[in-house]
């Protein structure tokens, strides 16, 4: 990588609690002239940042450097219109949902979502897998149904048409659903909208659709699920937020009781979690444990 800038050190060395460790040999293609947003660039790309994040912060670090009218190497940029953010509250945004969706469980079918909701777990999602579109819609309707009479709010991950079919709370989609999914007619349904992302780049097109939360991970190494961007940690995590302010948060991605304590520190309002719940030997009690360290 080409020697960084005397700046591009000094933001480097002033975030190192955002550093990833580096994997190969970072480009460095430039698509602008400015000395700001080229040091912002080597910084971001030195940090770990892969290179739509790191694009994407170097913009914001040169729109920052305007706004304020000096360049600071200790400042990390975290204010939506430097992002190209539109302010909330917006006429286009889908149906609100809790600010806090607090304890939020990701399940593999109904029988789950009913036995967690049945726990008190304030927010469920079924991720059912299957090709099958009868068990797809048996499986959302069935889901649906398992929560009525508690005040668990269901989301349905990926299968839009049968969560609206299904009058479900919300769903919950990947950045890949983002080319494919009819979300005027999910907003029409009064569906509330949960967008996945793995980054500033995603982040900031997912908060283009003003959904009704945000996804933010994988945090830490999960197992679940192969993903494209390296583990983020809780460093980034609260940058995320800080960015993300006016849009509800969901921290996701191998957190379990050990991690609840670094999450909550970020200042998100929710906390995913899988396997802390699906394989605990006492549903209720962990259960009740993970919602008490998290209140």
């Amino acid at each position: 990588m080409t020697p960084l800038t005397p700046e591009a050190q000094a933001i480097v060395a002033a975030h190192q609690n955002l550093a990833l460790p580096l994997v190969g040999e970072p480009a460095l293609n430039y698509s602008r002239e400015d000395a700001v947003y080229r040091h912002a660039k080597q910084a971001c790309l030195a940090l770990g940042f892969i290179e739509i994040d790191a694009e994407c912060l170097a913009q914001a670090w040169l729109a920052m450097t305007q706004r304020t009218g000096r360049f600071d190497a200790s400042a990390w940029p975290d204010a939506p219109a430097d992002f190209g953010l539109r302010p909330w509250p917006r006429t286009d945004a889908f149906p609100s949902c809790p600010k806090a969706l607090g304890l939020y469980a990701v399940l593999p079918d109904a029988q789950w979502v009913g036995r967690v909701a049945r726990a008190g777990v304030p927010t469920v999602q079924l991720r059912f897998k299957s090709d099958d579109a009868t068990a797809v819609q048996r499986e959302v309707e069935a889901a649906v149904e398992a929560v009525r009479g508690t005040q668990a709010l269901l989301f349905i991950n990926d299968h839009w048409r049968q969560a609206i079919a299904a009058g479900a709370y919300g769903v919950h989609l990947g950045q890949e659903d983002m080319e494919i999914a009819d979300f005027a007619a999910i907003r029409n349904a009064g569906l509330r909208l949960g967008l996945s992302s793995h980054g500033y780049a995603e982040m900031v097109r997912a908060d283009r659709l003003s959904p009704s939360y945000i996804a933010m991970g994988a945090v830490y190494p999960t197992t679940l699920k192969r993903m494209a961007t390296a583990p983020q940690g809780p460093g980034r995590l609260a940058a995320y937020v800080r960015l993300m302010r006016d849009v509800p948060g969901v921290a996701i991605g191998g957190i379990d009781a050990s991690r609840l304590a670094e999450v909550k520190a970020s200042g998100v309002g929710s906390v995913a979690v899988v396997r802390a719940i699906t394989h605990a030997p006492d549903l209720a009690r962990a259960a009740d444990s993970l919602m008490k360290q998290w209140a």
